[in-house]
């Protein structure tokens, strides 16, 4: 979160206003209603949940709202999705597969993204595609549980398996 602390002071009505709008517009998205009983629940939901969970927000969130960083995440959600479907047609295979070809282990990896939310979301990322599981962050590096250890080398397991996401991620985050 370090590149939030060298910008402008914004007002916290302001920041407390974007996260509310932001809230409300992902309730209208997930339930996809314009009837007034659900934008009127939206709001409260909304509402209450900025209140209570006001310090989880990042700093300045808002900012991260750029129009670049917005294309960018037009495009990662679309290859995520992609990467989720490849990952469950490949364990869907290895689950079907007489010999259940599995060789499970902890890899090593390293990031190069540098901010706490970018290596969060890239591991949520890991995470939920499946046959990976991220164990642990320790600064640099990830330790990823891989249902199929393709490679024990540190650099081949990085391009494979980080690499994918790094590319959009460092685009929105950094």
């Amino acid at each position: 979160m370090q590149q939030y602390i060298d910008r402008p002071y914004q007002p916290k009505y302001k920041i407390r206003l974007f996260e509310f709008l932001l809230t409300f517009s992902v309730w209208v998205g997930l339930t996809w209603s314009l009837e007034p009983f659900s934008l009127f629940f939206g709001i409260l939901v909304a509402l209450v949940g900025v209140l209570l969970l006001w310090d989880l927000f990042p700093p300045n969130m808002a900012l991260l709202f750029t129009p670049k960083r917005i294309l960018a995440l037009l495009l990662y959600a679309p290859y995520f999705i992609y990467c989720v479907i490849h990952a469950n047609l490949d364990v869907a295979y290895r689950v079907l597969h007489p010999d259940m070809p599995i060789k499970p282990g902890i890899v090593k990896v390293k990031t190069t993204l540098k901010t706490d939310l970018a290596k969060t979301f890239l591991a949520n990322s890991i995470t939920l595609t499946p046959g990976t599981l991220t164990v642990d962050i320790d600064g640099e590096y990830l330790y990823i549980h891989w249902i199929y250890v393709i490679s024990e080398d540190m650099d081949k397991a990085t391009k494979i398996i980080v690499s994918r996401f790094e590319y959009f991620l460092r685009r929105i985050f950094e």
